[in-house]
């Protein structure tokens, strides 16, 4: 599975954007997708993830109430809102596919896609 993440740019602080990964290939309904991102300096940390069949997500704190992870699957492909952003949330975004379930962790994913820049202003 190849993936190819889009949608983002720059935006001001309380904004937002909606970030897309499109998979080519079969996603099957026990596969993970997870949005990381990296800011500068920094390294990948967790965003959100979503189990492909039962729809069921999770969130980093620092994203929860106002980053939205969804899936389509007609069109293989994984969403990302984000509302309400922050300075703090510049950075290269990626997705990925777990190899590990439900996990969280950078070294669990694979099948990167080559990201896409956020950047926010205040």
């Amino acid at each position: 599975v190849q993936l190819q993440a889009s949608g983002g740019g720059s935006a001001q602080a309380g904004d937002s954007l909606r970030l897309s990964c499109a998979a080519s290939g079969r996603i099957y309904s026990s596969h993970v997708m997870g949005w990381f991102r990296q800011a500068p300096g920094k390294e990948r940390e967790f965003v959100a993830l979503i189990r492909w069949g039962a729809g069921t997500t999770s969130y980093a704190n620092s994203v929860k109430g106002r980053f939205t992870i969804s899936r389509e699957t007609a069109k293989n492909t994984v969403y990302l809102q984000m509302n309400s952003l922050k300075p703090e949330d510049t950075a290269v975004y990626y997705c990925g596919i777990s190899r590990s379930g439900y996990s969280t962790r950078e070294n669990d994913y694979g099948s990167w896609g080559q990201g896409t820049q956020v950047t926010v202003s205040s």
